[in-house]
């Protein structure tokens, strides 16, 4: 029988596979949704050796070793210590190659953070790098940015660049194709930053990222519909259904953050008036601060946040104004989607224990009927765009389908079973 989800085909590359949901494959494509499979327990159960492998698998022992020795030969996985045994052979444990790293960079409007992780997505170096509103000058930074850190770590071995980004990127032609908050137009960054770096670079929608980020750390494991909101200058979505991301023909899945809900409310950037996000946004609260203290704008959205911890009433009515808009609004997710789980990542999390159950209160109160979704945080808040770009880099250079473009166009591979 074919290797593949229960719930639709499988897709290659490095990336999370619940196994109560696979079949083993002994069709033409055998070996390569296999070599997923191994890849997958290396990284959760390393350090495994072969007959562990094995066992873990379902897979013949001869199979294993012709995988493992490609996924060796390809430096994805190395050998290390063997175990020590009073008899019988001594097997050499294996484990995810640490000198393989990946550039991964969390584009902001305006700024960005830049960072360099190792396979198991251990942070080697981490930079704050401000933009400009001329993306040309702001690559450049990002990218001299990048080359220092590829430098100061020169005995690593960088497989790719993964660039999260607050907009919707076209899973074809790899460009921005909608940002509202960015305002970086036509440019392209993928080919800019590639003549820059000589690397190849992975263009991912920051809330895809976060949810990739999301199914890696383990904690969606068993659950097949979820949605991930990011909340930040905007109010971006990501979609699990039926155990798999969806991004659509377009890229264009999952922008709830645009959807109208007062047409008489304030200008959205994306030309419409009164979209969720103008209202649950981090921009929002800012706004309501303005609104309530009579003060012009003369804090961050961190600033605001610790203010409302400390007590500042001005602050905690802003937040709180926001967080009710947050959760009213996820009567779009549950009414559409009716996910099992929806997580949120972003600004607003870092205030959870003040602001979640207003969140939650909402959500409760909009529901059309039954129980609400779960709602939770985002395991990393603030790295789980970094994390998830560099997700994307391993999802899509680790499987066949690297040296397989189909019909002369980028292979798409967005998807990722659970």
């Amino acid at each position: 029988m074919n290797s593949t989800s229960r719930s639709g085909p499988a897709t290659r590359g490095m990336k999370r596979i619940d196994l109560a949901y696979v079949e083993l494959a002994s069709s033409e494509n055998a070996r390569d949704i296999n070599r997923d499979i191994v890849l997958e327990i290396v990284r959760s159960k390393q350090p495994v050796s072969r007959a562990d492998l094995a066992r873990a698998s379902g897979l013949q022992p001869s199979t294993i070793s012709a995988i493992v020795e490609q996924l060796i030969s390809e430096k994805w996985v190395k050998e290390g210590a063997v175990v020590h045994r009073p008899r019988g052979r001594r097997p050499t444990l294996l484990s995810l190659n640490d000198e393989l790293v990946i550039l991964a960079a969390d584009v902001r409007p305006h700024q960005a953070i830049v960072a360099l992780l190792d396979l198991n997505g251990r942070f080697l170096a981490r930079q704050v790098v401000p933009l400009v509103s001329d993306p040309e000058r702001s690559i450049a930074k990002i990218a001299l940015c990048m080359q220092s850190m590829r430098a100061d770590h020169s005995d690593r071995s960088c497989e790719g660049i993964g660039i999260s980004l607050p907009g919707r990127v076209d899973p074809e032609s790899q460009r921005l194709i909608l940002a509202p908050n960015l305002k970086w137009g036509n440019y392209d960054i993928k080919k800019s930053m590639e003549k820059k770096m000589q690397l190849q670079v992975e263009l991912a929608n920051a809330a895809n990222a976060c949810l990739l980020s999301e199914l890696w750390s383990g904690k969606l494991d068993g659950i097949r519909n979820a949605v991930l909101i990011t909340v930040s200058e905007g109010v971006g979505a990501a979609i699990l259904a039926n155990g798999q991301i969806v991004t659509s023909r377009s890229g264009l899945a999952g922008e709830f953050g645009h959807s109208p809900i007062d047409p008489m409310g304030p200008l959205c950037g994306c030309g419409q008036r009164g979209c969720w996000e103008v209202f649950a946004s981090s921009n929002a609260a800012l706004r309501y601060y303005e609104e309530i203290s009579h003060k012009e704008k003369a804090v961050t959205i961190h600033d605001l946040l610790r203010m409302a911890e400390e007590g500042d009433a001005s602050a905690i009515a802003a937040v709180s104004r926001q967080a009710a808009c947050l959760g009213r609004g996820l009567r779009l997710i549950t009414a559409a989607l009716s996910p099992e789980v929806i997580l949120i990542a972003g600004d607003i999390t870092t205030s959870w224990a003040r602001f979640g159950p207003m969140i939650q209160a909402e959500l409760e109160a909009a529901m059309l009927a039954g129980p609400a979704p779960r709602l939770g945080t985002t395991n990393d808040r603030e790295l789980s765009r970094l994390r998830g770009a560099a997700a994307i880099v391993l999802q899509r250079h680790s499987g066949h389908l690297r040296s397989k473009p189909v019909a002369g166009k980028r292979a798409r591979r967005a998807v990722i079973p659970l």
